[in-house]
């Protein structure tokens, strides 16, 4: 079997629970190489996953290496300078959300990789959660969607600032909740939103009410104030409305009926491993598939403009100010 072979810049926690362990499992993955500048957690992730070629200096495993495509695993305000470079290499490039600090970063490596001819991909996991896409289609049966809630809440009191402060929240994390509502609606065509500042000068709570070209409506809930973490969406058609924790399970109301249907996140997608049933194997398997189908993954840079322009609007559209 033919193997596509993966270069991966980052070695930390996150990168560790989620994409190594998804692209490891594939057997028609090669990880090649790895590269971080901390040497101590650059041994444990090569001896964990037992890869041999160990870098500190990417340029030099992009030189050594003959790669298909290129993971960069890091935050945000690290990121575009590499990417670019990635890029200019005419290597396929796999990045986390936020794609970029501003609108104008994924803008410009958007454009860079059409015009290198290069497949990329942000990590939108949330598009790929197996119980998401099952009520999708079952919700999708009876008709388009014609409403959606989109629900994140997190408590980061007092401190508020992702890396110090070098991206905002809803850029940063609760993109997640404005990608997940394009993806089951479309195009926005208007926005209102208020943005608020709770015991803090950063921005932290961020609702919206949404319009869509499909003549869907979208509803925006967040703030990072509040007790929890809780993270959950509503789907509703003609006669059917799904209320999804995709933590846990999903519950299906139809034709008016008292009794749910109850579908498990661990069951629909047949694991109990998070990097499984929360959408990250199969998020990195649909990138791979594309590189060997000379395809554009779903969500590549152009795609992850539009999230990033109705980010944008959120705050443009604020009637709070």
């Amino acid at each position: 079997m033919e193997k596509i072979k993966i270069g991966f810049i980052g070695c930390g926690s996150f990168a560790n629970t989620v994409h190594y362990p998804s692209l490891y499992e594939m057997e028609d993955v090669e990880i090649a190489g790895i590269c971080d500048l901390d040497e101590k957690r650059l041994k444990e992730t090569g001896e964990k996953f037992k890869i041999e070629n160990r870098y500190t200096d990417y340029k030099k495993m992009f030189e050594k290496l003959d790669l298909d495509a290129v993971y960069i695993i890091m935050p945000p305000h690290h990121l575009y300078d590499i990417v670019v470079d990635a890029l200019k290499r005419n290597l396929n490039v796999f990045i986390e959300k936020p794609p970029g600090i501003t609108l104008y970063q994924i803008k410009n490596l958007a454009n860079l990789a059409v015009k290198n001819g290069c497949k990329s991909m942000v990590g939108f996991n949330r598009r790929f959660i197996p119980l998401i896409k099952k009520v999708r289609e079952i919700v999708e049966k009876n008709g388009p969607i014609i409403q959606i809630v989109s629900t994140f809440y997190k408590n980061m009191f007092p401190n508020f600032l992702y890396y110090n402060g070098a991206v905002d929240i809803l850029t940063c994390d609760a993109i997640h909740s404005v990608d997940i509502m394009r993806w089951f609606c479309g195009e926005v065509k208007n926005v209102r939103s208020i943005v608020k500042s709770y015991f803090s000068n950063t921005p932290n709570a961020f609702n919206a009410i949404m319009e869509f070209e499909s003549g869907a409506t979208g509803i925006l809930l967040t703030n990072w104030t509040v007790g929890k973490r809780i993270h959950t969406f509503e789907i509703h058609s003609k006669c059917i409305s799904a209320f999804v924790n995709p933590n846990e399970k999903a519950l299906i109301f139809r034709d008016n009926k008292e009794e749910a249907e109850i579908l498990s996140t661990q069951e629909i997608a047949q694991s109990n491993e998070f990097h499984k049933f929360y959408g990250y194997f199969f998020e990195n398997r649909h990138f791979i598939d594309c590189l060997k189908e000379n395809k554009e993954p779903e969500c590549n840079f152009s795609d992850a403009v539009k999230t990033m322009e109705l980010i944008e609007k959120i705050y443009k559209n604020n009637i709070s100010i």
